[in-house]
């Protein structure tokens, strides 16, 4: 984690950083389960859920950004934060692909809290600072359960 860390801040330290946005986001979570094991009522497949959050845009260079986020994501009575760290490339002015790793603290489902996942993403800007998104986020894990996240985002 803190050759992550020390990576990251070199990268910054030697690009130009273009320009900086901060937003919201929020949607609808559908939660794939892998394991029959899990302590969610009946043991289902899937699960629906809500998350909500905040996101900063830094474009470092042309076609592409970095966007970390910070999201609440709750299901039932589980709720974790989810800490993505995406690398972000511009297909054009209005459509965008994220990939990164996805840090995941869990408050009260697991034994091992802290879950390290991989995301990939979509996002499609309606306006300048109103858009959609989909992301896939894939658990490596018997217990680490996979995500659709299907939401809207507004820069601030």
């Amino acid at each position: 984690m803190k050759r992550l860390v020390l990576l990251l801040a070199c990268f910054f330290a030697s690009s130009n950083i273009n320009s900086q946005e901060f937003g919201v986001k929020g949607g609808l979570n559908i939660t794939f389960f892998k394991a029959t094991e899990d302590n969610f009522g009946t043991n289902p497949s899937e699960e629906i859920g809500y998350y909500g959050g905040v996101f900063v845009d830094i474009e470092f260079k042309d076609k592409l950004h970095l966007q970390p986020e910070l999201l609440f994501i709750r299901i039932r009575d589980f709720q974790f934060l989810n800490a993505p760290i995406y690398l972000e490339y511009d297909i054009n002015n209005k459509a965008h692909v994220l990939v990164g790793p996805s840090l995941n603290y869990f408050f009260d489902f697991f034994s091992n809290k802290f879950k390290v996942r991989v995301d990939l993403g979509f996002s499609y800007d309606l306006t300048q600072d109103f858009s959609i998104h989909m992301k896939y986020t894939l658990g490596f894990e018997e217990l680490s359960p996979n995500i659709i996240f299907l939401g809207v985002g507004y820069k601030l």
